[in-house]
């Protein structure tokens, strides 16, 4: 054996077991490879780390730290937790909205929808006809581009307790991000006449009004202290049904004003108003702590109504009227109320000082001793006057407005903390200037000094007190408003855009006609009423704000369950049966008075209060009242006609019956 044929001998072993260890290696990185390409990728559309389905609706899991800088995107959320309000928004938006052209795009600002929650920067906003087109961060193109980087874009303010939008202090209101001015502080007797007139003199704010008792009151030419007759309350009732029905937004009251209205004359008001589905917006009748009549006993007045018939009640400026200086304990008796499942609510003025005029009953004898001041508290608006006893007497005569300074400040932070309070100015700036400085002022003010400066609430509280709380509290039976106080694809583009480091109030007591700082735009419609501060008084799109009511007319055929037969009713594009029809198909129903809530659930059934086989009759009231039918698997919206609830079609689906359609009659196979 050569050398060379024992090296090659020599070395064959740890060739060997080398090719034998490569082969090894081979054989797992080929079944490495096979059984990769057999598994979910955890990163493709559709698939999740678990192996189910995103389009199942389960979210992938995603086990990294959230995304803090540079490129990567968001964090993906665990399989429960819902998207965030960013997020939902995107996964709304199509390339065929972001490449239309529109009118107006609003661009990298912050922008706030309280409905929603969404509080996002460097978002866009489209605008075309008047609306709300798209809300996203891609990019956007438009005729006009309103650059909003570093500001904020928020829906329009909407000032529910205003009075009628005369041609001067409308564009105050402008000035202070107002974009609809409602007068429920007062209002009108013949809302048709009223309605005409604001349409005709086309105001640059959207406007309404409520049906205004005092008025209604007048044309028998009661005094203040005098109480109506039953004869004449009925016939205010009669003109109130048909206020309701030219588009009055609901019925006022100003208690402390007429101290003769008495229960007699309120309650067939509120079982109106309570027929008819609106608020009763409520000056109470009490604005101080000392007897006789203190004004927790007014606010218990006005919960005891609510109480008593069923309807809504509002409370104005319950700062100044109602709980000035008990706002916990005038709080905690609305609180209990509701919490029985009655619709109260309320409203503030961001000021710690009142002012109306010193010929009303507020300042009757004894004033000084109520509001627990003298005559230097008092201050004519519009000057620099402090009031002597002899001044005093002049202008009363003369029915100046002052304002005093009675009100102490933590019944305006109270309020502000209490998640039913919305804000309301109580004013609206005239000619004379002799008005309160919330007419200009208000809605700056509160983001300025009550969310910003002092943080009594956050950004998103204040902005929802400003816009959606309003909208909610008139739109059951406004349907314009349901478009108002978003900020939304298919919402009306009433904006505000403002500096939130700069936003607030100019207005004093001696010049209540500064206009608000901070304020960069107003858009109403679409159109921009305010740019770069400036008033583009060209700009008249205001639209009128009016109820609507739906009245029965013709069913829209039957539904055919076994041997009965249930008549159905069209409403907002959708098919209605008679809930108590469940009742006699071996369905529970037990209803929650507090949650406003039928639960449904399969059981032994009982007797219904009406016969569901019969038709409502023609003419009557059709009515969102709030009220849900609740199953196992969903809930929906009822409609209540009379004291009947109907349910969708849709909700029977919902609990595993299928209704069939054959023409105008559906059928529930047994």
């Amino acid at each position: 054996m050569n050398r060379y044929e024992q090296h090659r001998r020599g070395g064959r072993g740890p060739f060997r077991a080398f090719m034998a260890i490569a082969a090894i290696l081979i054989i797992g990185l080929a079944g490495y490879l096979v059984y990769s390409y057999s598994q979910p990728d955890e990163g493709s559309p559709g698939n999740a780390a678990d192996g189910t389905s995103q389009e199942g609706g389960q979210a992938r899991k995603d086990n990294s730290s959230p995304n803090t800088g540079g490129t990567g995107g968001v964090k993906e959320k665990a399989a429960a937790e819902p998207p965030s309000p960013a997020e939902a928004l995107e996964r709304e938006v199509t390339d065929a909205e972001t490449g239309l052209l529109y009118d107006t795009i609003i661009t990298g600002g912050r922008v706030i929808n309280p409905e929603t929650k969404l509080d996002q920067e460097g978002l866009n906003v489209g605008i075309k006809d008047g609306k709300i087109g798209i809300v996203t961060s891609r990019p956007l193109q438009g005729t006009h581009e309103i650059d909003a980087k570093g500001l904020v874009v928020s829906p329009g303010f909407i000032d529910n307790l205003s009075y009628d939008p005369n041609p001067l202090g409308v564009w105050q209101k402008i000035g202070d991000g107002v974009t609809a001015n409602i007068a429920m502080h007062g209002g009108t007797l013949t809302p048709k006449q009223w309605y005409s007139y604001y349409e005709r003199n086309e105001t640059p704010v959207h406007f309404g009004a409520s049906f205004f008792y005092t008025q209604a009151r007048n044309q028998f030419k009661l005094g203040r202290y005098d109480a109506a007759k039953p004869e004449q309350v009925q016939e205010i009732r009669k003109q109130a049904e048909q206020a309701l029905n030219d588009g009055a937004l609901g019925i006022s009251f100003s208690l402390e004003y007429v101290p003769g209205i008495s229960a007699e004359e309120v309650v067939p008001l509120m079982e109106l108003a309570r027929e008819y589905n609106v608020p009763v917006y409520f000056h109470g009748r009490y604005s101080d702590m000392e007897q006789p009549g203190t004004e927790l006993e007014g606010t218990q007045e006005l919960v005891d109504y609510a109480m008593k018939t069923g309807a809504a009640v509002h409370i104005d400026h319950i700062n100044s009227t109602g709980g000035t200086f008990t706002m916990p304990q005038a709080l905690a008796i609305i609180d209990k109320a509701r919490e029985q499942g009655f619709d109260i609510t309320a409203c503030t003025y961001p000021y710690n000082y009142w002012g109306t005029y010193l010929n009303s009953a507020r300042f009757d004898k004894g004033w000084q001793e109520r509001f627990r001041i003298t005559y230097k508290d008092l201050q004519i608006a519009g000057t620099r006057e402090r009031l002597t006893d002899k001044t005093f007497s002049m202008y009363q005569k003369q029915g100046k407005l002052a304002v005093a300074y009675a009100i102490p400040p933590e019944a305006i932070v109270d309020a502000f903390r209490s998640p039913y309070v919305m804000i309301g100015s109580d004013a609206i700036l005239e000619p004379g200037f002799n008005n309160h400085p919330r007419a200009s002022g208000a809605f700056a003010r509160t983001i300025g000094m009550y969310v910003r400066d002092q943080n009594v609430m956050s950004l998103m509280d204040g902005i929802a007190k400003l816009s959606l709380l309003p909208a909610q509290r008139l739109e059951k039976q406004a349907p314009a408003l349901r478009k108002k106080g978003r900020i939304a694809k298919g919402m009306d583009a009433d904006l505000v855009i403002f500096d939130y480091n700069t936003i607030n109030d100019k207005s004093t007591v001696e010049h209540p006609d500064i206009m608000s700082a901070g304020i960069k735009y107003v858009l109403v419609g679409g159109q921009i009423a305010l740019e770069n501060g400036k008033l583009n008084k060209k700009i008249r799109v205001g639209e009128p704000i009016r109820s609507h009511f739906d009245r029965v007319g013709e069913t829209a055929g039957a539904l055919q369950w076994e041997e009965r037969s249930y008549p159905l009713i069209r409403y907002n594009d959708a098919t209605y049966v008679d809930l108590a029809a469940l009742d006699e198909h071996q369905y529970s129903i037990t209803w929650d008075e507090m949650a406003h809530t039928f639960t449904i659930a399969e059981g032994a059934g009982g007797d219904a209060s009406a016969d569901p086989t019969k038709p409502p009759a023609k003419g009557e009231l059709m009515l969102d009242r709030g009220y849900l039918a609740k199953s196992e698997a969903a809930t929906f919206k009822l409609l209540s006609i009379g004291a009947r609830a109907f349910v969708p079609l849709s909700f029977l689906e919902s609990i595993g019956l299928r209704p069939e359609n054959d023409g105008d009659t559906w059928s529930i196979e047994a």
